[in-house]
């Protein structure tokens, strides 16, 4: 079986490229070493992982030519553009590459008969539901990213699979974990918002997940989170708690007291209910809680 994953230099595509290869196990919180070309894989699959210098999806050529050498059973895709804020003030681009993008991917693998899992976002939603969001939710996102997210889900196929996420953490690239640490050992003062709830995600829970609905072919949509919910404020002392340093040293703030404000406004709620995933009879990821301990755990090991 072969499987292409974009966005491969990411957070996120990085793990699903790892546990695919058999360098990340299901699990673990980081694996170790890349490989940027076809690799043979866990359980005799190829695996080629492309970043966006090796595979721009937002040109239709180049990814029509990456079908055509590669051939791909099933395609990760992870590729985005996810700057919240950015978007907002570059909508076209947000477009280009999370809606246009997606729509060539989607033409490529009509082509070839290949399976798509899309990574779609808890921003479809817009926040006012008072419980937590399922898959047959009617879509209503507010901002531009949102927006954009949503048009690559509208580009897809009834028998692809769209997996929205929400709040994601991992050992690569930028997140809110590194972000709070990076603040505690610089000193800096510490105010998170405490009116914005959602589902924090792991990187390599749920990059063990994706490898099994593209293995596995599964269509449909699934809303695929750790479990358990919170607010940035809990999350942030949580971290702050996670690395043995004092929780008190963060404070409450509202989204409307944020400076500067956000350019982007954030849905309230976007805690995702993964029905979908359950009603499969699938093992829930890990309480969001343990993988933070898992990740703080491995970025004090290897450095910020």
């Amino acid at each position: 079986m072969r499987i292409l994953v974009t966005g491969a230099s990411g957070q996120l595509g990085r793990d699903v490229a790892d546990v695919l290869i058999g360098a990340l196990p299901m699990g673990a919180e980081h694996g170790t070493g890349r490989r940027w070309r076809p690799a043979a894989g866990a359980a005799g699959m190829e695996v080629m992982a492309v970043d966006h210098r090796s595979l721009d999806v937002s040109q239709r050529d180049r990814v029509a030519a990456a079908f055509e050498g590669f051939r791909p059973d099933a395609v990760v895709h992870c590729a985005a553009w996810t700057a919240v804020d950015a978007c907002e003030s570059d909508p076209e681009r947000a477009f280009v590459v999370n809606t246009m993008g997606t729509r060539h991917i989607a033409e490529a693998a009509r082509r070839h008969r290949t399976h798509v899992v899309y990574v779609s976002t808890d921003y479809v939603f817009d926040g006012t539901a008072d419980r937590p969001y399922v898959e047959w939710d009617p879509p209503n996102p507010l901002s531009v990213y949102g927006r954009s997210k949503r048009g690559g889900e509208l580009e897809l196929d009834g028998g692809d699979t769209i997996v929205r996420t929400s709040w994601v953490c991992g050992y690569h690239g930028a997140n809110m974990v590194r972000t709070v640490l990076r603040l505690a050992a610089g000193g800096q003062p510490m105010r998170f918002v405490d009116d914005q709830r959602g589902s924090p995600s792991f990187t390599a829970d749920l990059a063990a997940g994706l490898a099994l609905l593209s293995t596995e072919r599964l269509p449909g949509v699934f809303h695929l989170t750790n479990q358990g919910a919170t607010t940035w404020f809990e999350f942030a002392q949580a971290v702050m708690s996670a690395s043995g340093q004092d929780p008190q040293q963060v404070s409450p703030i509202t989204t409307a007291e944020l400076q500067p404000p956000r350019p982007a406004p954030r849905p309230a709620n976007s805690v995702l209910d993964n029905t979908a995933w359950r009603a499969l009879g699938m093992s829930p990821l890990p309480p969001w809680q343990e993988s933070l301990d898992r990740l703080v755990s491995a970025i004090a090991a290897g450095g910020l």
